[in-house]
């Protein structure tokens, strides 16, 4: 009895051990194209949260550039004698300040601006310092300086100019500051320098070395941190910031071109909305607005895709005051909106919004193709105000391709009218969010096999993988988002744009996270995230490939041991690019069969791999968790191509299968 007991649990064991390693065989059918991967299926979200703007990928140093903040001061430190005015040369920025003599000849009059959590500055990199100014008494004269306000050594200054302002009319001035050293809180300060009273206006530092050499730029390593994306569609300005906590601060791209000097100040909704995350100076200079974006779009090969509000506040913080939003029959300035902003992106230089953007520098269109109106709205309130922008933009521009939403949720009675109702309404994708914790993400591996084929198509705006007590950016909820995107590619016949969210987020002055890339005033960060949403938008072919195993999706069915696969073909390159990520604790030997694909074949292969599942990139350690290149063996049989290899317990690797070329 006890011999037989003891075979048993020997057999039960072994039984235990050959299951763990038996093969995972996937068939994948290399001549059956199916549906086209759009241009557009990965892309970036850009919300002005975290200090994604103002603080970050815009370039401008200085904060409060034109004292227009409702505390004038906020951010600057004044010493002597100095005064605010209000009678400035710019109608929507008219305040100014005027330094005058302090009234002895070893005092000082002056400003110091302490930039967003410090100013960042770079050794051998020059900076552009502009102001407008005049000087009412004649010729005058300041010093700028860029300073170390920590140090305890001889000298806060590490380099200076003077600038000299000639007369008493407005004009832009402007000196070169090249730093000889790196610092991340510097600040910047300004002497009178003489006796002759001189005001200043629109003070502002720019690197001269931003993205595209632009003077009105991006950070540079941030700009070309999303255009290493390759990204396919770029969506702004968000996000809740469209809708503002009012209407009085939604978002309005009129007031965000022209001449940056003259965009008026708006308040950030994020700069109160979480309490212990408290944020009083996030205001939104505009000075990254609507030219910036579609220019930025060109720059990084994405789409456009700008969001307009849709006559509605911030629904979750007036969810009980229906009378914040505007009523149905006082819609028409909103809608002129929408169909003014296409003819700024898309008419010719003789038309009145075109005109304004050929003077701003950009006679060709932009090209626009897409618009959303409204950002996660849902329920009756929505859906009667949506209908007259989708009548009146089908109406003079049925070539736009218009984007409704399905609300806030991923699922359940809101997120099944808010479908309905997009439907009724013909609207051409529909916009879902979710940020849900890894037990969903793992769960949603078939979420799109039976949405209707018919209907509008997906965009999935804004989603992110949220560890449960872990709301960072660690290592396992990543492989869950990868594990998870293999179901948006395998039905890329119904999603055709995704975004994960939210895109870039200060380690000063964050307010939501998990985020893409993360940064400080000098350097920054790719989130393992960053570098999952990398590996599918430079992996994305052209058409999906058909792949199986027993028959069925592999999606972290029952006995798929935690795979999750995808495949496509690239028509151009002639290569089958396969997808597998596994979300077991075991190493898993796989087997795929790449039916067709005969010849002489060579495989490479690029795996995010890595054993703490709580470990993270971060600015010390920026490349802890890459991809990393290599090869694997794959041969010819039969029916076609058989690639085997063994696939690291919690991992993601694409394999690349061609045909060789020696």
């Amino acid at each position: 009895m006890f011999k037989r007991q003891l075979f048993v649990a020997f057999f039960a064991s072994m039984t235990s051990v050959f299951a763990s390693a038996q093969t995972a065989v996937m068939e994948v059918n290399t001549k059956k194209a199916g549906a086209p991967i759009q241009n557009t299926m990965y892309g970036l979200f850009f919300e002005d949260i975290n200090y994604a703007a103002d603080g970050g990928l815009y370039g401008e140093l200085v904060k409060n550039r034109s004292f227009e903040f409702p505390q004038h001061f906020m951010g600057w430190q004044t010493f002597g004698k100095v005064a605010l005015k209000d009678d400035g040369p710019f109608e929507r920025c008219p305040h100014y300040v005027r330094l005058s003599n302090p009234g002895h000849t070893d005092r000082r009059t002056g400003l110091v601006n302490e930039g967003f959590f410090g100013i960042g500055v770079q050794k051998g990199e020059t900076y552009r310092f502009t102001v407008w100014a005049r000087s009412p008494k004649g010729t005058a004269q300041i010093i700028v300086q860029l300073i170390d306000p920590s140090t305890m050594g001889e000298r806060q200054e590490f380099v200076g100019a003077q600038l000299k302002v000639m007369n008493d009319k407005w004009a832009r001035y402007e000196v070169l500051l090249k730093s000889p050293v790196t610092m991340n809180k510097a600040a910047l300060r300004i002497y009178l320098s003489g006796r002759n009273t001189i005001d200043l206006e629109h003070v502002s530092l720019f690197p001269v070395n931003t993205f595209k050499n632009r003077e009105n730029g991006m950070r540079r390593d941030l700009a070309q941190a999303l255009a290493d994306q390759h990204p396919g569609v770029l969506r702004f300005p968000g996000g809740c910031i469209v809708e503002g906590v009012d209407l009085a601060t939604r978002y309005q791209w009129k007031n965000t071109i022209g001449p940056v000097e003259n965009r008026p100040l708006n308040e950030n909704r994020w700069e109160y909305t979480f309490p212990h995350r408290f944020y009083p100076d996030y205001f939104q200079s505009y000075g990254l607005g609507f030219f910036e974006f579609f220019q930025l779009s060109e720059d990084i090969g994405a789409e456009p895709l700008p969001v307009l509000n849709v006559g509605m506040a911030c629904q979750f913080q007036n969810r009980n005051n229906p009378k914040a939003h505007v009523p149905v029959d006082e819609l028409k300035p909103y809608i002129d909106d929408c169909l003014d902003l296409i003819e700024f992106a898309n008419g010719d230089t003789t038309t009145v919004w075109g005109k304004k953007r050929a003077e701003m520098g950009h006679p060709a269109p932009f090209n626009m193709k897409y618009l959303g109106v409204g950002n996660e709205q849902w329920d009756t309130l929505y859906f009667e105000r949506l209908e007259p922008f989708v009548k009146a933009i089908r109406a003079k521009y049925p070539e736009i391709k218009l984007i409704g939403t399905s609300g806030p949720d991923s699922e359940g009675k809101k997120f099944d009218i808010g479908w309905k109702a997009m439907k009724q309404q013909k609207v051409d994708l529909v916009d879902e969010h979710f940020y849900r914790p890894e037990s969903w993400f793992l769960n949603s591996g078939l979420r799109y096999e039976n949405y209707d084929r018919k209907g509008p198509k997906v965009f999935a705006g804004e989603y992110a993988c949220h560890g449960k007590g872990k709301k960072w950016n660690h290592y396992e909820t990543s492989l869950y988002e990868a594990a998870f995107m293999t179901d948006l590619e395998r039905n890329a016949d119904v999603v055709h744009m995704t975004a994960y969210a939210p895109l870039l987020a200060h380690v000063d002055g964050w307010q939501w996270r998990p985020d893409l890339i993360w940064f400080d005033n000098t350097r920054m960060f790719k989130t393992v995230s960053y570098y999952v949403q990398q590996m599918y938008s430079t992996h994305k072919g052209t058409h999906v490939l058909p792949l199986t195993m027993d028959g069925k999706p592999v999606a972290g069915q029952e006995g798929q041991n935690g795979l999750f696969a995808s495949a496509v073909t690239d028509k151009a390159k002639g290569e089958v690019i396969v997808k597998v990520i596994n979300t077991s604790k075991q190493e898993q030997p796989i087997q795929l069969n790449l039916q067709g694909m005969k010849g002489d074949l060579q495989a490479s292969t690029l795996t995010l791999s890595h054993s703490g599942m709580d470990d993270e990139n971060t600015l010390d350690q920026p490349e802890k968790i890459v991809p990393v290149k290599g090869v694997a063996k794959c041969e010819t049989g039969k029916k076609g191509g058989v690639l085997a290899d063994k696939l690291p317990a919690m991992s993601f690797r694409i394999y690349v299968i061609g045909h060789s070329r020696q």
